[in-house]
């Protein structure tokens, strides 16, 4: 139906007069607190937050018709009004906030109004830290495992505001999988991701330039996955997994993902060469998730013995399969590794270990503890925990909640972890990040702010593997798409005739196909 022009400017005014009842609602300051703090989303009452992060909007989720915040730190106040309840701080006056913070705190003054009166909430606050967080983040964004996963994107998000721009996108590359990428020291400039499929290697970028390579051997089990980079940038280490997943029928679990065998490798980049990395006498052990040490001088993983049946799994098997926390030295001159020591014996409190990585000061190690297994992505019991290399005492985190934690990373002044937690819908990972002092003590963890605070409500994709970066990574997915193009630089055996019995034995019962791919999350 066509509408009249005075129609039209009836409309108008209508409008102009509920935007100013509610942008122009006169708040009375003077009111007295109410004895609780406002509900608000994403919780950000009282958190620790670094003094480079993008503005931190929120929603007010309490009844009213008019809503106003005035953040306040020392003499700066900024005063923000909305109709519905959504908080934006505009990008600049934020920035000012940090600046002036007083006492190392912003403070928040919460109000809603409707037709009768003013409700003043009770003053909560953000602690703002000294020590700043790295300026980028770099994840991959996928749904969840049992959909399909044709669209597949690795992002980089400036932590400083809300730009964000692809670097891999399988739209361009044949609907290839992406499912892992590794920052050399948290740069920008020294990284590699790992694609499969019809364009598969580890692509290594090193100053703007691109090499697409094959680091894999005969005696590997699988493609070169979970890498970790030795400091000086030489050498990566890999585990070669052959993953399997399975559906549950009951509605508690949705899926369960499990390695049949696992091994570690390391490719050294100067030679073209991957060394095995083996136990003589525990050849039938399942080795995953390496991760050097900040110095290089030794390299942590997870082991476990190998229960699983290769030729017909069965679930009690893959129950009974727990990890504990083992490491070896390395001599990086001569490439030998020492014995394999046990820092954390998970199994016997029940649990298994998934994902060390260690604070850049070498201090504190933390780690993902489930009931089994190695994938916790899909265990509701899996949690964070800190283990202090120094006087060998391991602590389960505060961070945690009655979700899933993992995936996390520490930034380059060791203050900041990143993690990913299913806290807020148990089903996608959501990236969080909390403030470690020097010993140890843990700020409230907070989501990552996003320009529109309901975002994540209506958000299907995961945000997976979150890795700190230095800064803006120059290169695109285009530019990926051409290096595609190059034929891999295939890599050779550094200590040829050096066999894995169990990895054998799985090929040979298996009839493994080099091309399977992984589908963990």
């Amino acid at each position: 139906m066509m509408m009249g022009k005075r129609q039209v400017v009836n409309l108008v005014l209508l409008t102009a007069i509920l935007f100013f009842w509610g942008c122009g609602t006169k708040f009375d300051e003077n009111v007295p607190q109410a004895d609780r703090t406002p509900a608000i989303s994403p919780d950000y009452v009282n958190v620790t937050i670094p003094p480079n992060i993008a503005p931190m909007n929120f929603r007010i989720m309490e009844e009213g018709r008019s809503f106003m915040v005035i953040a306040e730190s020392g003499d700066i106040k900024v005063e923000v009004r909305s109709s519905d309840g959504t908080i934006r701080f505009p990008e600049k006056k934020w920035k000012r906030l940090l600046s002036g913070r007083s006492e190392g705190k912003i403070s928040f003054h919460v109000f809603t109004a409707d037709r009768r009166e003013t409700t003043r909430y009770r003053d909560f606050f953000m602690n703002v830290a000294d020590e700043p967080i790295d300026p980028y983040l770099a994840y991959r964004l996928i749904n969840p495992g049992y959909y399909s996963w044709s669209s597949i994107k690795i992002m980089q998000r400036s932590i400083e505001s809300f730009d964000e721009a692809p670097l891999f996108d399988n739209q361009i590359m044949e609907k290839n999988c992406a499912n892992c990428h590794s920052f050399n020291r948290n740069s920008s400039d020294r990284f590699l991701l790992h694609i499969r499929g019809s364009k598969g290697g580890t692509y290594f970028v090193e100053d703007g330039k691109i090499t697409r390579t094959d680091p894999k051997i005969e005696s590997m089990p699988g493609g070169a996955t979970y890498p970790s980079w030795h400091p000086d940038g030489r050498f990566v280490a890999f585990s070669s997994n052959q993953v399997r997943q399975s559906f549950y029928s009951v509605p508690e679990k949705n899926i369960e993902v499990f390695d049949l065998v696992s091994s570690l490798i390391v490719y050294d980049r100067e030679l073209n060469e991957v060394i095995n990395v083996t136990d003589r006498d525990t050849s039938k052990c399942q080795q995953t998730f390496p991760s050097w040490s900040p110095d290089g001088k030794y390299l942590y993983f997870c082991r476990a013995p190998q229960h699983i049946s290769f030729s017909s799994p069965e679930l009690e098997q893959i129950k009974n399969t727990r990890y504990n926390l083992a490491r070896k030295s390395f001599d990086s001159d001569t490439r030998k590794f020492g014995d394999t020591e046990i820092v954390f014996n998970a199994d016997s409190v029940n649990k298994s270990v998934s994902f060390p990585r260690i604070s850049p000061d070498g201090r504190f190690l933390v780690f993902t503890l489930a009931d089994y297994g190695t994938f916790p992505i899909w265990h509701q019991e899996a949690d964070l925990y800190m283990l202090d290399l120094q006087t060998g005492k391991t602590v389960k985190m505060d961070v945690n909640s009655d979700k899933t934690e993992s995936y996390h990373t520490w930034s380059a002044n060791g203050r900041w972890l990143v993690f990913s937690s299913r806290r807020l819908d148990g089903r996608t990972g959501r990236p969080y990040f909390a403030y470690i002092g020097k010993d140890g003590t843990q700020g409230k963890e907070f989501v990552l702010p996003q320009r529109d605070p309901v975002l994540y409500d209506r958000m299907l994709e995961s945000f997976n593997i979150p890795e700190f970066v230095d800064g803006r990574i120059r290169i695109s997915p285009r530019d990926l798409a051409a290096a595609s193009k190059q034929e891999p630089l295939k890599a050779v055996p550094g200590n040829p005739g050096d066999a894995i019995p169990a990895v054998q034995q799985f090929k040979k019962e298996e009839g493994v196909k080099d091309n399977q791919r992984s589908v963990h999350e």
